[in-house]
C-alpha cells in the first residue's frame, strides 16, 4: 500500500466536508516553513521571543508572533509569560507538538538531501521558459 492510498482509505476528504477542511486547516499549519522552523527549534529547547527571532533568522517580528500565536492556538506550543522588567515571555513544545518532531525532521532531512537536485530542476526549468523566473 502507497502512503497515497493509506491516506486516502483513512480520510475521505472532499472540499464541502468539515473534516476536510479540519485536514487542510491542520496541514496548513503544520506545513507552512515557519511553523516546521518554531517546531524543530523547540523540540531541542523552550526559547524565548528574541531567541527563537535570532536562531530562526529571516523572520519578521509579525510573522513570528502570529505563527507562536497559531501553533499556541492548536495546542502545539505552551507561551509562558514571566512578571519581569522587562517582562519575558518563553515558549515551550508540548507533546502533541513533540508527537510532530519526528514528520518535521524527516521533512527537513529530505530538504537538505534534496537541495542540489530541486536547484538543477530550477535551473532546467528556467532555461525552458526565462519568462517564468520571475516567480
Amino acid at each position: 500500500m502507497t502512503a497515497e492510498n493509506s491516506y486516502h482509505d483513512t480520510v475521505e476528504c472532499h472540499q464541502d466536508t468539515t473534516e476536510c477542511q479540519r485536514v487542510r486547516e491542520t496541514l496548513a499549519r503544520v506545513g507552512d516553513k515557519w511553523s516546521v522552523l518554531i517546531i524543530m527549534r523547540l523540540a531541542d529547547a523552550p526559547h524565548r521571543f528574541n531567541e527563537l527571532k535570532r536562531v530562526i533568522g529571516g523572520i519578521s517580528q509579525r510573522i513570528l508572533t502570529l505563527t507562536l500565536r497559531g501553533l499556541e492556538r492548536d495546542g502545539l506550543i505552551t507561551r509562558t509569560a514571566y512578571d519581569t522588567v522587562p517582562p519575558s515571555v518563553e515558549y515551550k513544545i508540548t507533546e502533541l507538538g513533540l508527537s510532530l518532531k519526528q514528520a518535521v525532521m524527516l521533512l527537513g532531512k529530505w530538504a537538505i538531501d534534496n537541495q542540489e537536485p530541486v536547484h538543477k530542476a530550477r535551473e532546467l526549468f528556467y532555461k525552458r521558459d526565462p519568462a517564468n523566473k520571475a516567480e
